[in-house]
C-alpha cells in the first residue's frame, strides 16, 4: 500500500485513524520500549560474567533439563488423560472431564504450596503416613508440581484434536480386522501428532516462565525464572538479571513462533483430512485398556484433588504435621489481608478490562481493515506469550526507573493487562473471523463509520468471546506473581505475592487459607459468569421464541 493509499485510507474513517495510533503507541510505549531496555542495561561484563560462571551455566542447565523433562510428562499425562475421555468409554467420563479444567482456573502457586504440605519433610504423605524424615525439595519436587500444574494445558489441546480426527478412517480399519493397538498407533496417534507437538511447545514455554513452582518448591535447584528476580532484589544487579531474563527469552521466542506457525499449517491438515467424524466412543475396547485407562484418570483425579485437600486441611490445622488439631487462628488471619484481596481484586478487573478492550480494537485492525502495518501489529501483540513473565517484569521495573515514573498501581495493572492481551488478541481474532465482512459493508454503506461498525455489529455478535476473555484474563490476574513482583510496593500489596512470603517464612496454614480463600473467589467468579451467560442466553432464547409465536 503506498503512501497516498494510505491517506486516502484513513481519510474515509478518521475514527479509525485514531485508533490505529493509540493501538501502535501503546504497542510501543508497553511493549516494545520495556523490552529495549532490557536490552540496553546489561553491560559486557554482565555478560561475560552470566557465561563464563558455573553457577549460570549450572542454571542453565538446570532450566532445560527441567523444562525437558517437565513439559514431557505433562504431554504424556495429558494426551493419555484426553484419549481416555474421548476414546476410552471409561466410567464417570465427564467427573475427569471437568477436573482437569478446574485445576486449569487455580492459581498457578497452589500447586508448588499443596505439594510442600503433602510430600515435604512435614507433609502428610511422607511424615505423617509413611513416617520418612526426608526432604524432596528440588528438581524432583518441581518435577511433579509443574506436570501437575501443566498437564490441563496438553489435555485441553490433545482432547481438542482428538475430536477433529475423522474417525470413519478408524472405523474402516476396525472393519478390516485390525487391532485396536495398530489402529492406536498407524492412524490414532500420527493424527494427533499435531496435538503433542502443539502441547509440548506451548508448555514448554509456560514451563520456562513459571515462577511460582521454583519458588517455593525447587530449594536449592536454581533456575532461570527465579534467578532473574533473586539477582534484582537480593543482589540489585539489574545487568545481570537482565542477561539472565534474555537468555530465557530466547528459546521461549523460538518455541513460540515454531508453535504459531505449526498451529496454522496443522488446522490446514486437519481441514484437509477430516474434521469431526463419527463418535470414537462407540467402538469396543479391550477390558484391559479401559480398565488401565480408568485407573489412569482415577489417579491423576486423585492427586489434583489431593492438592486441594491439602489446602483445605492445612487452613485447619494449628501447626501442620505437628499440630493437627482444628482451629480456625489461619482463617482469621485473613482479616488482615483485605488490602491484599482488595488490591488484587481491582487491578485483575482493570487488567481484563483493558487487556479485552485492547485485543478487541487490534483484532479489528488487523483483520478486518486495510490499516498499514498489521502484520507488525500482529507480532508484537503477540510478544507477551513468548516473554517470560519475570522477565517483562523485569522490563517494566526498569522502564519505570528510566523514565522516572513510580505509579506502582498504575504499573501492575498495565503489567496484568499486557501479560494476558495474546490471549484476548487469539479468542477475539477467531471470533471476528467467523463474521461475514459483508456486515461491514453493509454498516459502511449505512453511514457508519469503522468503529461504529465494530461496536454495533461486531462486538455485539463476539459477546462469547468477550466474556471468555474477560473471564479467562480476570481469574488469572488474580493469581498472577511472576510479572508484577518487581512492581509491588507497601501500597500495592497483592495475594499472591502475600501467599509467596508467608510460604517462605514457614508459615504454611495462613499460607493455605489465603490460597483457599484466593482459590474459593476464583471458582465463585468462573461460577457467577456461567450463571450470568445461562440466564442471558435463556432469555435471549425466550424472547425469541416469544417474537416468533406472535
Amino acid at each position: 500500500m503506498g503512501k497516498r493509499s494510505k491517506v486516502i485510507f484513513f481519510e474515509k474513517s478518521k475514527s479509525l485513524f485514531v485508533a490505529w495510533a493509540i493501538v501502535i503507541i501503546a504497542l510501543a510505549i508497553c511493549i516494545v520500549f520495556p523490552l529495549l531496555q532490557v536490552l540496553l542495561v546489561p553491560t559486557k561484563a554482565d555478560f561475560s560474567e552470566v557465561f563464563h560462571s558455573g553457577i549460570w551455566k549450572n542454571a542453565m542447565v538446570n532450566t532445560a533439563v527441567s523444562c525437558i523433562c517437565s513439559t514431557s510428562l505433562s504431554v504424556l499425562i495429558g494426551y493419555i488423560y484426553a484419549y481416555a475421555i474421548v476414546y476410552g468409554n471409561i466410567p464417570f467420563k465427564h467427573f475427569f472431564a471437568s477436573l482437569p479444567l478446574l485445576h486449569l482456573i487455580t492459581p498457578p502457586f497452589v500447586g508448588g504450596l499443596a505439594f510442600i504440605l503433602l510430600l515435604g519433610r512435614q507433609g502428610f504423605i511422607t511424615h505423617t503416613l509413611l513416617h520418612l524424615d526426608i526432604s524432596l525439595y528440588g528438581f524432583k519436587a518441581l518435577l511433579i508440581a509443574q506436570s501437575l500444574c501443566f498437564f490441563p494445558l496438553s489435555y485441553m489441546i490433545c482432547s481438542e484434536v482428538l475430536l477433529s480426527i475423522n474417525h470413519s478412517l478408524e472405523l474402516a480399519s476396525y472393519g478390516m480386522g485390525a487391532s485396536g493397538r495398530r489402529i492406536f498407533w498407524t492412524i490414532t496417534l500420527p493424527l494427533s501428532s499435531s496435538g503433542i507437538i502443539a502441547s509440548f511447545l506451548f508448555i514448554a514455554v509456560s514451563v520456562m516462565s513459571d515462577f511460582g513452582n521454583p519458588m517455593i518448591v525447587a530449594g536449592r535447584y536454581r533456575v532461570l525464572a527465579v534467578e532473574i528476580y533473586t539477582q534484582l532484589t537480593g543482589w540489585v544487579k539489574a545487568g545481570k538479571s537482565a542477561v539472565l531474563g534474555l537468555t530465557l527469552v530466547a528459546p521461549s521466542l523460538v518455541l513460540f513462533f515454531v508453535q504459531n506457525r505449526l498451529t496454522k499449517k496443522n488446522m490446514l491438515r486437519l481441514s484437509a483430512v477430516g474434521s469431526k467424524g463419527f463418535s470414537a466412543t462407540g467402538k469396543k475396547r479391550s477390558p484391559l485398556s479401559k480398565v488401565f485407562l480408568t485407573l489412569f484418570c482415577a489417579l491423576i483425579s486423585l492427586c489434583v484433588l489431593a492438592q486441594f485437600i491439602a489446602i483445605i486441611a492445612g487452613s485447619f490445622q494449628k501447626i501442620w504435621g505437628i499440630k493437627t488439631e482444628f482451629t480456625l487462628s489461619h482463617i482469621k488471619t485473613l482479616a488482615k489481608c483485605t488490602k491484599e484481596l482488595k488490591n488484587s481484586l481491582q487491578f485483575a478487573f482493570e487488567g481484563a478490562l483493558i487487556s479485552t478492550l485492547f485485543a478487541s480494537v487490534s483484532a479489528y485492525i488487523v483483520y478486518r481493515t486495510k490499516c498499514p502495518l498489521k502484520r507488525l501489529i500482529d507480532i508484537v501483540i503477540q510478544l507477551p506469550a513468548a516473554v517470560p513473565g519475570s522477565l517483562f517484569g523485569l522490563a517494566f521495573s526498569l522502564s519505570s526507573a528510566r523514565l522516572n515514573f513510580h505509579n506502582s498501581r498504575l504499573l501492575i495493572v498495565i503489567a496484568i493487562a499486557v501479560g494476558f492481551i495474546p490471549f484476548s488478541y487469539r479468542i477475539l481474532s477467531s471470533s471476528f473471523a467467523q463474521i461475514k465482512t459483508s456486515l461491514d459493508d453493509a454498516g459502511r454503506t449505512s453511514g457508519a463509520n469503522r468503529l461504529r461498525v465494530l461496536i454495533d455489529i461486531i462486538l455485539p455478535l463476539s459477546k462469547t468471546a468477550l466474556a471468555s476473555s474477560f473471564l479467562y484474563d480476570f481469574v488469572r490476574g488474580v493469581g498472577t506473581m511472576s510479572a508484577v513482583i518487581f512492581l509491588v510496593s507497601f501500597n500495592t500489596p497483592l495475594t499472591s505475592i502475600k501467599i509467596l512470603n508467608l510460604a517462605e517464612q514457614g508459615f504454611w496454614g495462613d499460607a493455605a487459607a489465603l490460597a483457599l480463600l484466593l482459590t474459593l473467589i476464583t471458582f465463585a467468579i468462573i461460577g457467577i459468569g456461567k450463571l450470568f451467560s445461562y440466564f442471558f442466553i435463556y432469555s435471549k432464547n425466550k424472547i425469541g421464541k416469544q417474537l416468533r409465536s406472535n
